[in-house]
């Protein structure tokens, strides 16, 4: 009995993407209308890196989604400040974003060392590979 080969890939491809990150968190400000919400892609369980997707929402006036580019999967924690009103800060490493809710636009970053602000929480992955935000001041945060 021939066996059909052209099946393998079909059978192999959940194998390829099992372990890989797809997952999104949000931090809402005042309810869900008013939210940023963080997305981490991993293209393939391998790849040490993953992409950055951020959406701002402020709603009914905006919502857009900014790509802030890859980050290492590897410990990753992205911490999140405020910084003014409706004006947020993400840390991650040496890579900083900043983005104002009124008018969901992403501004000119400060440098890592000089983020200023109220720490609200970060986001990091938990022990599953789930994007998760602890609020500052959680035992999980601390």
């Amino acid at each position: 009995m021939r066996k059909p080969l052209f099946l393998l890939p079909a059978l192999l491809a959940p194998l390829l993407l099992a372990g890989c990150v797809n997952d999104s968190a949000s931090y809402q400000i005042d309810g869900k209308e008013h939210a940023i919400t963080v997305r981490v892609l991993q293209d393939y369980f391998w790849s040490k890196d993953a992409t950055l997707r951020l959406t701002v929402a402020h709603m009914p006036e905006c919502q857009r989604q900014l790509e802030l580019g890859k980050v290492s999967v590897s410990g990753l924690e992205i911490e999140l400040f405020a910084s003014g009103p409706n004006l947020y800060t993400l840390r991650s490493g040496e890579d900083v974003w900043q983005v104002e809710t009124q008018g969901c636009t992403e501004l000119e970053a400060p440098q890592a060392n000089d983020v200023t602000g109220q720490a609200l929480g970060s986001f990091h992955l938990d022990e599953h590979d789930k994007l998760v935000f602890e609020a500052a001041g959680t035992p999980a945060a601390r």
